[in-house]
């Protein structure tokens, strides 16, 4: 069982960005569980998604791979001599991850490397490429530069799978949705001051776009399909395909 998510529970003096270190680490599983709607459901369409699109002989990519949950789900549906490359900022959450792959039994081909996204990080031969809850974190100036290098190092045929939080298309139902995502988390007992003081912290780092911002952000980098494969409120999941 994952640590339970404790990080805003007691009062904060002075409010300082959402980092993730060693804290959000030990707890991150119990965290995004409890705070993106119907999370195990979109690790579980993930892999079925990879499952389709990773070739023989060619390499699967997690962006912000974090504690290795996709790589878990995508190891269970995709041939086993396809290698998977994991990346994150975070090492804290790559032991947390090459922790979590050893219990899992990882049999494969694997790589786990620590890079910053927003400086050039290295695609190659890539079939899929995950981005799952990554892109918000990345600072907009820096998010056509990584898509770019993502789309420059596919494979033709090869897939970008995308999850974001996102604005809504119309402000008017913008307060609404978010106001639901805070129920959602009440649900999951999270309280007021915890939901505030999250809130707080990611302000200046989450920086979500529209889900037609990103699609024609993915469009005018060349992916010739894209299509929503994930819709609640102001979650998305995107697909796209480089012909």
């Amino acid at each position: 069982m994952p640590d339970k998510d404790h990080v805003f529970k007691e009062e904060i003096k002075t409010a300082a960005d959402f980092k993730f270190g060693s804290t959000v680490a030990n707890v991150f599983d119990d965290m995004v569980n409890r705070s993106v709607p119907f999370y195990g459901e979109i690790q579980r369409m993930i892999a079925e998604l990879a499952a389709d699109h990773a070739k023989p002989g060619t390499d699967v990519y997690d962006l912000g791979c974090a504690t290795g949950t996709t790589l878990i789900g995508m190891n269970t549906s995709v041939s086993d001599d396809i290698r998977f490359i994991g990346i994150d900022d975070s090492p804290e959450m790559l032991d947390k991850c090459r922790n979590k792959l050893k219990e899992a039994g990882f049999k494969r081909p694997f790589e786990l490397r620590v890079a910053d996204l927003n400086n050039s990080v290295e695609i190659t031969n890539a079939s899929v490429v995950v981005l799952c809850l990554t892109l918000q974190f990345i600072r907009p100036i820096h998010r056509e530069k990584l898509l770019k290098s993502i789309f420059d190092g596919m494979q033709s045929g090869g897939v970008l799978i995308l999850v974001e939080k996102i604005l809504a298309e119309d402000s008017v139902f913008n307060r609404e949705f978010i106001n639901y995502y805070y129920n959602y988390k009440r649900r999951n007992q999270y309280s007021e001051m915890e939901i505030s003081q999250k809130r707080e912290a990611l302000e200046n780092i989450l920086i979500p776009y529209k889900l037609s911002e990103n699609i024609t952000l993915l469009r005018d980098l060349g992916f010739e399909n894209c299509e929503v494969f994930f819709k609640w409120y102001n979650f998305s999941g995107l697909i796209a395909r480089k012909k």
